[in-house]
């Protein structure tokens, strides 16, 4: 019996380490931005799609290993809310990208750093980019936190 138990917590350790070995810092994070926008500006498309897919694979790691991380009260929108999905090019009202949905902590969840005048914004439990000038939305993750 005990060297079942022993076995077994072998087995669960092996099964264990590769998956928190596995998320990048946001070092390595950065660096394989950079790597990707170089790869584009020098028309290896190939590879910065490769690189794109591994970094969206690095990021679904991360969020599997810091489940707490993404783990966010309920979301109470403006009033009259009603939940609908949004798509790149979207318009929101002001009220839906006010202060109170900013996400200001983009780089705890490794979200890119937004440029001037955009904001990442909480909608439901989908985080969207938002243009402020004119409330389009630029990028959509749908379902991204718990």
């Amino acid at each position: 019996m005990r060297m079942r138990t022993m076995v077994m917590a072998a087995v669960a350790a092996a099964v264990a380490v590769p998956s928190v070995a596995s998320a990048q810092s946001a070092r390595e994070v950065r660096h394989d931005q950079r790597e990707v926008r170089k790869d584009v500006r020098h028309g290896h498309y190939r590879e910065a799609r490769e690189d794109r897919r591994e970094m969206r694979e690095d990021w679904r790691d991360y969020r599997r290993s810091h489940r707490n991380v993404y783990r966010r009260p309920a979301y109470r929108g403006p009033r009259g809310y009603r939940y609908r999905p949004v798509t790149v090019g979207y318009r929101f009202a002001p009220a839906y990208y006010g202060r109170n949905y900013w996400i200001n902590d983009w780089a705890t969840y490794r979200l890119g750093r937004p440029s001037r005048h955009q904001r990442w914004v909480r909608y439901g439990n989908d985080v969207v980019l938002v243009d402020v000038r004119t409330g389009r939305v630029i990028t959509v993750y749908n379902g991204f936190f718990w």
